[in-house]
């Protein structure tokens, strides 16, 4: 494999790769914030996003993707308690062989894990229809998340656009004592960064400490860099990644990478792993972190290790290790979903799985499940341990429970007591990686039965797309308008989550592909009345604090207000992805130019926001009045030159139709 281009000044490897795939723009550190394209090689989809973005894929009107892979992975909607789910993968199955994709099956496993293991490639970029697409970053991989529609258009051989990062260093030092884990490393980041931290920042590991790290482990704390806000994260290619590439049969992938000498990050952190504790996330956030230690003894009701956080091999080696020999505690129900069909087949063959389920832990099926809502959900005001990247209230089914995100060793450790424990208490000297056969593990791994390759041109042609009643087609974003005075039916707090916005779960995922039936649910946590009052008004605006559309770069949440009339966003701060989904779809998000003038305003004023065509053609500020008082304000215009286009044109479709790249 080719070494990436190099350039005098040092660069970090974040820098590196950028370089490598760039397209249009600057990647120099003065040029933060500016807009930058790049090429991107691979993209992967999941069903709950997939059959939204193979609906825009198919308006491109391309015979084939023109990446180097694409793959379309079912594993959010695997709940089939009626035809919708299965129709979609029928859909979705029909779509990958038509146009050139990967199709990865029901029950192979959860889109980042397979794609660690089958596809993700040292200095490769990934674009993914899932916030946690990150993951990539542990294999050194620029892996970034994004709405459906803009992975459509990197499939299509688009360039993806997005405002230059700035880059965090994290220097890692150390190495993790017994008990503590990779998920102790990425939770004490969320600690001191917070959910807002990383917006507009990737961040780069660097360090001694970095050795003592597998891929596994360094995906667990990429994976997670999404709950920072960040753009993606990113670990170096070294002798360890090489080992866990042979390990899977893929060695001729690998590429040592790492940042250069001399090499300068925005801001610098240090994390020595040695000093580090088990640590929880409180409810209701991933950054709500706190010592196990000051909440030992809480009664725990249920414990769930899984997701695409922590659902490796090594971590159910590390669950294994705690319980042999022992139950689950009275009152406790305890789940695993190992994280693909390979990591299941695994630690089947090691002993692993048998000592699970002998401690009384229920076997889940290798998706996401639980983690968006689908099953499993905890009792009414339960207490739920889980291995997860998300604790927003109401995501795990149960509108009260208190959900608890914490390592695979704390997770056993409270289902073995009861109650919340200090896992460094209880480490016993088992170790079942010397029962794990790595020439078996290598004949496991590398069987892709589960995995349909792409079909030939011949016959790909020849395929007939299956429809199901529920899929819809993608509504159009309106026109742009120079002048909009419409009514705030909405006013939102801080860090409203895209959960908030549109919700996962049981009843709402399985109408993914029906935007009418979907925006049923609009706003629902926020506010159980704004779906008739917005259908009952002739458009509107939402007003919104801090780090709005923060989580999930689901473009629902995007999709289905564009669908029920709201014209702008009005906030304090905006997430990165849930930003982009917005102008994707022709809705103007707005920052206030003085966060002030967030506590002047109230659901129900009308706001009128005039001369928007002049505000985007020349990035102007955005002129607003309240009507009622006259009040006068200013929204920020920090759009680049192709965002504003989009809008202009009304939306990411109509922009590439129209020529727009």
């Amino acid at each position: 494999m080719a070494e990436l281009a190099k350039v005098k000044t040092p660069q970090t490897l974040a820098e590196k790769i950028l370089t490598n795939h760039l397209v249009e723009g600057v990647v120099l550190p003065e040029n933060r914030g500016e807009d930058i394209a790049v090429r991107i090689d691979q993209t992967l989809t999941q069903d709950a996003t997939g059959t939204m973005a193979y609906l825009q894929f198919e308006t491109i009107g391309i015979p084939r993707v023109k990446t180097e892979v694409s793959v379309s992975y079912i594993d959010h909607n695997t709940l089939q308690t009626d035809f919708r789910n299965m129709d979609d993968h029928r859909y979705l199955q029909s779509i990958a062989a038509k146009y050139g994709l990967w199709f990865s099956r029901p029950g192979n496993g959860i889109c980042h894990q397979v794609h660690l293991e089958r596809f993700g490639a040292p200095g490769k970029t990934l674009l993914g229809s899932d916030s946690h697409t990150p993951t990539g970053g542990g294999i050194g991989m620029i892996a970034i998340g994004a709405g459906g529609l803009d992975v459509a258009v990197a499939m299509g051989g688009g360039a993806f656009h997005l405002p230059r990062p700035g880059i965090k260093g994290v220097k890692l030092t150390g190495a993790l004592r017994k008990g503590v884990s990779a998920k102790d490393v990425i939770l004490e980041l969320l600690r001191r960064e917070t959910v807002k931290g990383g917006v507009g920042y990737m961040y780069e590991y660097f360090g001694e400490g970095v050795k003592n790290l597998s891929v596994p482990q360094r995906a667990t704390i990429t994976n997670m860099g999404a709950e920072l806000g960040a753009t993606c994260s990113i670990f170096p290619s070294d002798d360890i990644t090489r080992r866990f590439l042979e390990s899977r049969g893929r060695e001729d992938v690998w590429l040592p990478l790492a940042a250069d000498e001399g090499a300068q990050y925005d801001t610098l952190i240090e994390i020595d792993m040695s000093l580090l504790e088990p640590l929880a996330a409180q409810p209701h956030s991933p950054d709500a972190v706190t010592a196990i230690s000051s909440l030992k003894g809480k009664k725990v009701d249920q414990v769930i290790i899984g997701s695409c956080t922590n659902s490796s091999l090594e971590d159910l080696t590390a669950a294994a290790s705690m319980v042999r020999g022992k139950n689950i505690a009275p009152g406790i129900e305890a789940g695993i979903a190992p994280g693909s069909r390979a990591v299941l087949l695994m630690a089947e063959k090691a002993g692993i799985l048998a000592e699970l389920i002998r401690a009384g832990f229920r076997i889940l099926e290798s998706a996401c499940g639980p983690c968006i809502g689908m099953g499993f959900a905890p009792n009414s005001e339960g207490v739920s341990l889980r291995t997860f990247n998300r604790n927003f209230k109401g995501r795990s089914g149960t509108a009260d429970a208190e959900v608890y995100l914490v390592s695979p060793e704390t997770a056993a450790a409270a289902a073995i007591t009861g109650v919340i424990t200090d896992p460094v208490t209880l480490v016993s000297g088992t170790d079942f990686t010397a029962h794990i056969d790595e020439k078996r593990v290598l004949e496991i791994a590398s069987d892709d039965g589960m995995l349909l390759p792409p079909l030939p041109p011949e016959k790909a042609a020849k395929i007939e797309i299956v429809r199901g009643p529920n899929i819809k087609p993608c509504p159009v974003s309106p026109a742009l308008e120079n002048t909009l005075t419409l009514p705030v039916l909405l006013k939102a707090g801080d860090n409203v989550s895209t959960d908030d916005i549109m919700p996962a779960g049981t009843k709402v995922l399985p109408l993914r592909s029906n935007i009418p039936e979907i925006s049923r649910f609009t706003f629902e946590r926020l506010d159980t009345t704004f779906y008739e009052r917005a259908k009952n008004a002739a458009g509107c605006f939402v007003i919104g604090g801090e780090n709005y559309g923060q989580g999930s770069s689901r473009e629902h949440a995007a999709l289905a207000p564009m669908y029920l009339g709201v014209r702008a966003v009005l906030v304090t701060s905006f997430a990165r992805i849930h930003k982009a989904n917005l102008i994707n779809y022709g809705i103007l998000p707005i920052v206030f130019a003085n966060p002030e003038v967030y506590n002047r305003l109230s659901r129900d004023d009308v706001l009128e926001i005039t001369n928007i065509t002049a505000a985007l053609e020349k990035g102007t500020a955005f002129e607003i009045i309240r009507p009622s008082d006259t009040m006068k304000f200013e929204g920020s215009n920090t759009l680049d030159k192709r965002s504003r286009e989009i809008l202009l044109a009304g939306g990411l479709a109509a922009y590439t139709r129209g020529g727009g790249q």
